[in-house]
């Protein structure tokens, strides 16, 4: 059958007093911020016995103490109540059993002193001693010094980084942030780079060729090669930059750089060998180095050399 001849067959009479009528859908506008609508997906699982525990750190630790100290006197009282004589006999099953009694007593109570002694150390971040600087090399481009600095605003932003040294060559190209305090005129320490690539640090990384990342830093013997950090320097990570220079970087955390940041692992592994392509490709370590010294507060960018001949 054709389709024109089921539409004349089945024509819908016309009526023109029906009027269109559309679905009736609820809508539900609620414009207040107030509004008491139930979360009824999966709840978070709360586990409750270790939240009252790290609530009452002080009270859970003394708690062998008191249970092992009630022990002993439990035991002591039902041997002077039982009128057995205060000698142990081993032939007695009931001094056996106040022996093993008291052991278990006194091994409660040495397990309370333990856990009083031997408390985990708080890690807080520190307020870094030193004075603040942006010490940038004049001779570079615009757009290395435009990466340098990006580099540490994203750094300092994101992570617990405070200070950042980037050597290139045997030249101190950048030095950023919280730096250790001149003893001569109270300004930032200078960063003596030919002394730190001949350092065992500077070595160590240029020799393996990946990140080394000193946790904390007070009990590594290499902290007196880094004069130019702040003394309270809590970690450091020394990312090599090509062959030929090195990226430091200061925390005021011990262990902050934790790895799962993944912002810090991808800017100090990709955007090194960024740095260091455009460094050797503008070849500016063959010109002669200046350092501007740049207030906080201005914009810093490479002083460029005027030149004697025309453009």
């Amino acid at each position: 059958m054709e389709a024109g001849t089921f539409l004349h067959l089945h024509a819908i009479p016309w009526n023109p007093k029906r009027k269109a009528s559309l679905p009736n859908f609820r809508r539900f506008v609620r414009a207040s911020s107030n509004s008491q609508a139930r979360y009824r997906g999966p709840k978070p699982y709360r586990n409750l016995v270790a939240d009252w525990v790290s609530n009452n750190d002080d009270t859970v630790r003394t708690f062998p103490i008191f249970v092992g100290g009630a022990s002993l006197l439990a035991v002591l009282f039902n041997r002077a109540a039982s009128g057995i004589a205060p000698v142990a006999d081993a032939s007695s099953s009931q001094s056996r059993a106040d022996l093993l009694t008291l052991g278990l007593a006194v091994t409660n109570i040495l397990t309370g002193l333990v856990w009083l002694t031997i408390r985990p150390k708080s890690i807080s971040p520190v307020n870094p001693q030193g004075v603040e600087c942006r010490i940038i090399s004049s001779s570079l481009p615009d757009v290395v010094v435009s990466e340098l600095l990006w580099v540490w605003e994203s750094l300092s932003a994101v992570t617990c980084c405070r200070s950042l040294v980037a050597v290139y060559d045997s030249i101190c190209i950048l030095q950023i942030g919280m730096a250790a305090e001149s003893p001569n005129d109270g300004e930032a320490l200078p960063v003596d780079a030919a002394k730190l690539m001949q350092g065992s640090l500077f070595q160590g990384v240029m020799k393996s060729g990946a990140q080394s990342y000193l946790a904390n830093l007070s009990l590594y013997p290499g902290r007196s090669e880094l004069p130019f950090f702040p003394k309270n320097t809590q970690a450091v990570i020394l990312q090599p930059l090509g062959d030929r220079g090195i990226v430091i970087i200061g925390g005021d955390t011990i262990r902050g750089f934790t790895t799962s940041d993944q912002v810090l692992l991808f800017i100090s592994l990709s955007v090194s060998e960024l740095l260091e392509t455009s460094i050797s490709c503008f070849h500016f370590l063959s010109a002669d180095f200046n350092v501007s010294h740049v207030p906080n507060g201005l914009p810093a960018r490479g002083v460029k050399k005027k030149s004697d001949k025309p453009v």
